[in-house]
């Protein structure tokens, strides 16, 4: 299995004005931090894509591209692309691009993504929510698969026999979807025989099995291999020296950032109670020591049918450098060899 850490580059500017030193100082860290978990022995990083005064990932190709020359096996990736606000062309262009920097190490998750404020900066109609993401990924994937192209769509000016460069220099370039909680887009993304990450944030796992079901079964249904359709999950989580600790540290800063996501969207601040309950044996998180941790990997794995990549959500406001690296360092040296050498899917 594999296991990474994505970001959002969480600035936790949500109110007030904005300070360029500081972003400045966050993008550095953000370097450094995956350059770390490299020589870590994580096998993926992953940056989303939000177009909002408290994150930094509004162009997160740059990002990884600055990462590719610092590192050297760990593999790059968004988490997820906002397919449905972007061009297709660019978009492959762009990652294309980064899997040559970085020697083969680039992939796509393409997704609608969580916000729905690149909606009326790219003057979109949220109304085509739906229609623009279905139509930008099969331009993908046709773009991927044809140095030549001709294609016409309802959203973006026909092609016709139009070559398309840079060409990547994996065949092909991954490409995965990336899933919440609709049934649908399990069923796009097992049609089209793409790989699957699921986001968990919320709730008990176990009942995304049902869903996951609906993707295995449409995959299948398409004519696709089996060994095609593979299930990826991300969910919150952090690892510290015992289960205790790593609640106690990772618990304020969740409750600052959740309460002020929670007020735009009209939830409560979440409680430690209500957070002891997701960090539990059936919750979503997965917070605790490494044996903790890595056994909840499995459980999880278990219980979906079998994942392939396990990716941790470690943006926090309250966790220091000190505690995050300690974190990656125990995932590399712990996390990984527990949940690999137990025969993970």
């Amino acid at each position: 299995m594999e296991i990474g850490i994505d970001s959002f580059i969480a600035t936790g500017a949500y109110e007030g004005p904005l300070n360029p030193k500081e972003n400045q100082a966050a993008m550095g860290a953000l370097l450094d931090r995956i350059e770390f978990a490299d020589r870590a022995g994580l096998h993926v990083f992953g940056l989303g894509e939000h177009h909002r005064k408290e994150f930094l990932d509004e162009a997160p190709v740059v990002i990884l591209a600055a990462a590719a020359a610092r590192t050297k096996k760990i593999r790059l990736t968004s988490a997820v692309t906002v397919l449905s606000a972007a061009d297709p062309v660019r978009v492959f262009q762009e990652f294309a691009t980064l899997d040559i920097i970085s020697g083969g190490r680039a992939e796509i998750v393409a997704g609608r993504g969580s916000f729905v404020d690149a909606f009326p900066l790219f003057g979109l109609n949220i109304g085509d929510y739906d229609a623009l993401f279905a139509e930008k990924v099969e331009l993908l994937l046709a773009l991927r698969d044809q140095e030549r192209i001709s294609w016409k769509g309802r959203f973006r000016p026909a092609l016709h026999e139009q070559p398309v460069y840079p060409r990547p220099l994996q065949d092909p370039l991954p490409v995965w979807i990336g899933v919440g909680g609709t049934p649908q887009s399990f069923v796009r993304a097992g049609t089209l025989g793409l790989p699957l990450m699921v986001a968990v944030i919320g709730g008990a796992t176990h009942q995304f099995r049902s869903l996951i079901d609906l993707y295995y079964n449409a995959g299948i249904k398409a004519g696709h291999a089996p060994e095609k359709l593979k299930v990826g999950l991300h969910s919150l989580g952090y690892v510290a020296a015992t289960t205790q600790q790593a609640k106690d540290e990772y618990f304020p800063g969740y409750q600052e950032m959740m309460g002020k996501i929670g007020k735009e969207r009209g939830w409560s601040t979440p409680t430690r109670a209500q957070f002891e309950a997701q960090a539990g044996p059936m919750g979503a998180y997965v917070v605790g020591s490494p044996e903790e941790v890595a056994e909840k990997i499995l459980r999880h794995s278990e219980a979906l049918g079998g994942i392939s990549r396990f990716t941790f959500q470690m943006d926090n406001p309250g966790l220091t450098k000190e505690q995050l690296y300690r974190s990656i360092e125990l995932i590399g040296s712990k996390v990984i060899p527990l949940v690999n050498g137990a025969g993970a899917h």
